[in-house]
């Protein structure tokens, strides 16, 4: 019987490149995966590990495996004068931002050490942003058929502030949420969102009527409210 490990490392990178954080996904994913593969053909029983990144990215947009380039509405030359990159990459769902001011949560897990559900896993993402929301007193929740957090829902005002997508191979995860904080929201106006046209964008501190956030602070609240939803340890 494999032993479950819940103990979960955080990282935070500070401001990173897309694609080289890509790159460091794509190996913490790999070193986890090939864990579980040497499990199974030497029936073994060695502890996967788990990891949750923190991160902010330069301007980039990245489209989903699903989503459509049509939703990309500046061409090549006009990225570059907003200083921004493109990527097609491997996760779920359609177009997004990140850039700065913005954190982007980046869960490298092992289902198996919690549960192996994969719409469970994106609800309790969505849940974590939640939770952190109301520690702000934002009463935030989902939007019914929309991945993500959102705030207004059932109203004319509905906006999303929480973009999530993820990836998962032999129940383990990669990419995950993004959590607008301290964002330039005009760079949202170059892409149709996720593919949705009649919702807007917002950001925590334009919610909260300041200049900035403490995002340390956001990322602790956070990491608290993940510990609980996911019972985990974290180091």
């Amino acid at each position: 019987m494999i032993t479950k490990n819940k103990s979960v490392t955080i990282k935070d990178l500070g401001v990173v490149d897309y694609k080289k954080c890509w790159d460091y996904q794509e190996e913490l994913f790999k070193s986890v995966v090939d864990i579980k593969i040497k499990n199974r053909r030497q029936s073994l029983s060695l502890p996967t590990s788990n990891y949750l990144l923190f991160v902010e990215h330069p301007h980039v947009y990245t489209l989903g495996k699903s989503g459509d380039i049509s939703n990309l509405l500046i061409n090549e030359s006009q990225l570059e004068q907003r200083g921004a990159k493109f990527y097609k990459i491997n996760r779920g769902g359609d177009i997004t931002y990140h850039g700065p001011g913005q954190i982007v949560g980046y869960p490298i897990l092992d289902l198996d050490n919690f549960f192996t559900d994969i719409h469970k896993y994106l609800r309790f993402l969505e849940e974590v942003i939640i939770l952190t929301l109301k520690d702000y007193g934002l009463s935030a929740s989902r939007n019914p058929g929309k991945t993500g957090v959102w705030l207004g829902v059932e109203t004319p005002f509905t906006r999303k502030i929480c973009a999530m997508g993820v990836r998962a191979s032999r129940w383990v995860t990669m990419h995950g949420f993004a959590l607008n904080a301290n964002v330039d929201l005009s760079y949202f106006d170059n892409i149709i969102p996720c593919g949705i046209t009649n919702n807007s964008v917002t950001s925590l501190n334009k919610e909260l009527g300041v200049e900035n956030v403490d995002l340390s602070e956001v990322k602790q609240k956070v990491i608290k409210n993940f510990k609980i939803l996911f019972e985990a340890e974290i180091n």
